[in-house]
């Protein structure tokens, strides 16, 4: 029976993916063998010892002591795509906002006193001040082609923009699924002189602080967009500001108000709605269950932050041995040496590296006794071990 704990609420639709005969679900359990989370500050919590993997019911794990686990040996797993359409749709509707003045139009309309003869004719006299633009042939830049940016990118296509991104690390997989219609900025600079609207769709690291600043706005074609449901500091407050009264940008629409930007007349500042559909808290909890539920039972490793993704096929009737170590020379020969000197057969082995940590999964024909489990535990730089029934 694996004991999961919970620090929020995790939607019952991603809870129900771990079978009540083989987990244990509750908000306090001791010697947990998994967390699942979602905003809980996890930074000065005291994780117990028997924690083996922690799952983030969302994208960003800022709220994680991630390094501090990976020297544990203990995964982290996120849900990347998970809440993409739910971020996407409100880019969409950002964009609209902002380019027909709607928050401005409604605070308006928010203000009209009188009866109704008296509103229409100020409705009609003030009207004039909130003409927009339609969207069809206006340019966006898309930073950052990850399930977001791919998904923001192909529906403007859809609404007849052009569209530039820029993603030196896209994947493969991404790619896929990007419009062959998008086109390609050669750098972030490119892409901000060729735009109208930019979003970003990018982790917050610091390559990314301030990516979005003073002399890159100035690159921007006048009365410009920019849109940031990514992380708050990956666009300069300050020169968002000074743009906007200076008359460069049109609007700045973000999903992280602050003082400064909430009464901003020409600011649309939603309160943190990026994921927040019952169709993404469903998604979200889901995956992470799912992944969470697969390392800890056959030592699988998917969309995990820290670690190497590792998936080898379960072959029946062998024990699985799974190793977390430093990334150095001459592991995987000592173990294998470990399990050779007590006749220990492998019928199957997978290693994967990542940074500074290495991942290996070995499949032996017999039981592993524990004393063999205890020498490898003694090589220098082995971290963690787990042993597995394989099938």
């Amino acid at each position: 029976m694996f004991k999961i704990q919970t620090l929020n609420n995790i939607s019952v639709v991603g809870l129900e993916r771990l079978p009540r005969d083989r987990y244990e679900v509750a908000s306090d359990l001791a010697q947990p063998d998994a967390i699942l989370v979602r905003s809980a500050k996890m930074h000065d919590m005291e994780i117990p010892g028997s924690v083996k993997a922690i799952g983030r019911a969302g994208a960003g794990t800022n709220n994680i002591p991630v390094a501090a686990m990976s020297k544990r040996g203990v995964p982290v797993f996120n849900a990347p795509g998970a809440n993409a359409n739910a971020v996407k749709e409100l880019v969409l509707a950002a964009m609209f906002m902002a380019s027909r003045n709607i928050a401005q139009s409604l605070d308006f309309v928010r203000k009209l006193d009188g009866d109704d003869k008296a509103l229409h004719e100020a409705v009609e006299a003030g009207k004039k001040k909130f003409v927009g633009f339609e969207l069809p042939g206006r340019t966006l830049g898309v930073i950052g082609l990850g399930a977001i940016g791919v998904k923001v990118a192909n529906a403007a296509l859809e609404l007849g923009m052009t569209v530039y991104g820029y993603d030196p690390a896209m994947t493969v997989q991404n790619a896929w699924q990007l419009n062959a219609g998008v086109r390609q900025a050669v750098s972030v600079d490119d892409l901000m002189s060729k735009a109208q609207f930019v979003s970003v769709h990018v982790p917050l690291i610091d390559a990314t602080r301030g990516l979005i600043n003073a002399e890159r706005i100035g690159l921007m074609q006048k009365q410009g967009v920019v849109l940031n449901f990514a992380r708050d500091a990956i666009v300069d407050e300050r020169a968002v500001i000074e743009a906007l009264d200076a008359g460069k940008l049109h609007a700045y629409a973000c999903d992280f108000p602050s003082n400064t930007l909430k009464a901003h007349p020409k600011v649309i500042a939603t309160p943190h709605l990026g994921a927040s559909t019952k169709e993404a808290e469903d998604n979200c909890a889901v995956m992470v269950a799912e992944q969470i539920r697969e390392y800890l039972e056959t030592g699988n490793i998917r969309n995990s932050v820290n670690f190497p993704e590792a998936v080898m096929g379960l072959l029946p009737g062998k024990t699985r041995l799974c190793v977390v170590n430093e990334n150095v020379p001459n592991m995987v020969g000592q173990i294998s040496t470990a399990l050779a000197k007590h006749q220990l057969n492998i019928a199957d082995l997978l290693n994967k590296s990542r940074g500074d940590l290495a991942y290996t999964i070995v499949d032996v024909d017999t039981e592993i006794p524990p004393a063999v489990v205890s020498e490898i535990e003694g090589i220098a730089g082995v971290l963690a071990t787990r042993v597995l029934a394989a099938g």
